[in-house]
């Protein structure tokens, strides 16, 4: 008997769509598990290193702020020995359910770039050749910028907000000892939050492709975006002015450099419209 040709995304059905969605997530989810399985290994590394090193003051962010503070001669509280907190876990399972969830975590992030290659390989047959053609460098762009923000999320505002609130006290009588899980999260949310803050480029160019986002109504709501940019700040960081501007900074150049992607994404459109319009005046 001989075999049904394959159908083409065009003649796929609502299911048939839902099917392969389905297995792409479950290619994504096997990713992921792997590399949690693998960094269930690495436990002393994972936490020792990575985790807590925003913890100790000899971490590079802290150095670097300190040396800075030396220069110009200001007393700088990255300049301690310590910082003045414990770590502690308050549940019987605290440690091997931060543990658990730590590692898989860390199999999201490593994971990234499989996860956007399994939702280009479901989106890519929707889209046309030259469309295709010209989103080539997705997965690799998309990927360098998660790591970018990941990066600048570790390095940058999960010391911060460490150093601040580790540091902040209402009185000298109460002692800072933080749970285990309180202090994993401040790190995860500000590495995966940088992470994906940093895709704002692809998201603003996918959204002009489909129509729903302009330069004109980038800049027009600019002063609305820089409010929020603001309050997104004051979320992911400390409530000191100095690290909401730190992180603001970089989120603001985003934001101008997604007006120009949409710039060049609808100019781009336009060269193309015009071709086939002079190709059809051709034919006729």
């Amino acid at each position: 008997m001989a075999k049904t040709a394959p159908q083409s995304p065009d003649e796929m059905s609502f299911l048939d769509h839902l099917e392969e969605l389905r297995w792409h997530l479950i290619r994504s989810t096997l990713a992921v598990i792997i590399i949690a399985c693998i960094a269930l290994l690495m436990k002393e590394f994972i936490f020792d290193t990575i985790l807590f090193g925003p913890k100790n003051m000899d971490f590079p962010t802290y150095r670097f702020f300190c040396k800075i503070g030396t220069f110009l001669g200001i007393d700088s509280d990255f300049c301690a020995d310590e910082l003045p907190f414990t770590i502690q876990s308050r549940l019987m399972s605290g440690q091997f359910s931060a543990y658990l969830w730590t590692s898989i975590w860390v199999g999201f992030i490593l994971g990234f770039p499989y996860i956007l290659y399994e939702m280009w390989k479901f989106i890519s047959p929707g889209l046309h050749d030259d469309e295709r053609k010209h989103s080539k460098g997705f997965i690799l762009t998309a990927s360098l910028l998660f790591f970018l923000g990941a990066l600048f999320g570790y390095y940058v505002v999960a010391p911060l907000s460490i150093n601040f609130l580790g540091s902040f006290k209402v009185s000298q009588e109460v002692t800072n000892e933080f749970d285990l899980a309180s202090y994993v999260s401040t790190v995860r949310t500000s590495v995966i939050a940088c992470g994906l803050i940093f895709e704002l480029p692809i998201i603003v160019y996918f959204l002009t492709k489909v129509g729903l986002v302009t330069p004109e109504i980038l800049r027009k709501y600019r002063k609305i975006s820089l409010v929020v940019v603001l309050i997104l700040a004051a979320v992911i960081t400390p409530p000191d002015i100095a690290s909401q501007v730190v992180v603001a900074l970089p989120i603001l150049v985003l934001y101008q450099i997604s007006i120009f992607i949409s710039k060049r994404v609808l100019k781009r459109q336009a060269k193309k419209e015009a071709k086939l319009a002079a190709q059809r005046a051709k034919k006729s």
